[in-house]
């Protein structure tokens, strides 16, 4: 199983990520408020507990609020930051910034991705980000500008790694054209009600060039969680699920977990709930091995058809 070489502490172990983006259980920065500050605390001191080493961020979740948050879980927790990795992501800018007239975007000027990392530590109260991620492809990237800004991040110290998040095969080659060090993630969106990068040359290219993906949304959203109504496909991937669940003991998170861990590529699923139960049950898929019969009968329920 390849892992994103970071070098870090193996003191507190998983192959899943947890992912902060839900944390205050609102983006609405005026609800976050002491209340929702303490049930943040819970949902990560859970997955500390449960074995997360690797945290997930973006500077837009709830519009930082949640890099802030874990800041000060950090400061609460002395010797925390030398056992995990922090993850954060830029690149998206709201509407009406810097002005009423701007339009919702994507920057990836070396100005913004700069500015960005730079408030982004401050929010998160540590002097390097691990893992830097461009958070979704700029139509108007020019890569010779992003690789001058990952060059002066990391040679001042404030970023150990970069990597992408939702590019495709042909943004990820291009970039990394312009890069003196290798990219070592994508995160994308993958799950059985989402097999396009099994399909599609996404997962193959990232296995080719030994970039590890990292799977947000891994229970599309809670939709795998919920009952299948009056969506078949959803109902067949449920019972299919339920099944190898069955077969081996565990829940339905469970399995869903070990599904995407059991790919070639590496997949990393990132963790998003803010449920302690949940945060600490999907720990139990990476001791499930999946057959590959078990996996195929999952992955036809997604597909909805026999193979050819």
């Amino acid at each position: 199983m390849r892992t994103i070489p970071l070098g870090q502490s193996d003191l507190r172990s998983t192959r899943l990520i947890y992912g902060c983006m839900r944390i205050p259980g609102t983006w609405n920065v005026a609800e976050i408020d002491e209340t929702r500050r303490r049930e943040a605390f819970a949902a990560l001191e859970a997955a500390v507990e449960a074995g997360y080493n690797h945290f997930d961020h973006a500077d837009i979740y709830a519009h930082g609020e949640c890099e802030t948050i874990f800041g000060a879980f950090l400061r609460g927790n002395a010797g925390l930051r030398e056992e995990i990795i922090i993850t954060t992501k830029c690149g998206i800018r709201w509407a009406g910034d810097p002005d009423a007239g701007a339009p919702h975007r994507y920057d990836f000027s070396a100005a913004w991705i700069r500015s960005s990392c730079e408030r982004s530590l401050a929010r998160l109260g540590i002097e390097t980000i691990d893992l830097y991620l461009l958070h979704r492809p700029d139509v108007l990237m020019e890569p010779d500008e992003v690789a001058a800004a990952f060059d002066r991040l990391q040679a001042a110290g404030k970023v150990r790694h970069f990597g992408v998040s939702n590019f495709t095969a042909s943004q990820t080659g291009l970039l990394q054209s312009r890069l003196d060090r290798p990219l070592v993630c994508n995160q994308i969106e993958v799950h059985p009600l989402r097999l396009s990068p099994f399909e599609d040359g996404t997962l193959d290219d990232l296995y080719q060039r030994r970039i590890t993906p990292t799977s947000w949304s891994p229970v599309a959203g809670g939709r795998l969680f919920g009952t299948a109504g009056d969506d078949p496909r959803l109902g067949a991937v449920a019972a299919a699920l339920d099944a190898e669940a069955e077969r081996h003991g565990v829940s339905r998170g469970a399995i869903l977990m070990a599904w995407l861990l059991k790919h070639p590529s590496g997949i990393l699923p990132i963790v998003g709930s803010r449920q302690p139960e949940r945060i600490r049950d999907a720990v139990a898929g990476e001791a499930v091995e999946l057959s590959r019969e078990g996996w195929y009968r999952i992955y036809l329920a997604a597909r909805g058809t026999a193979l050819p």
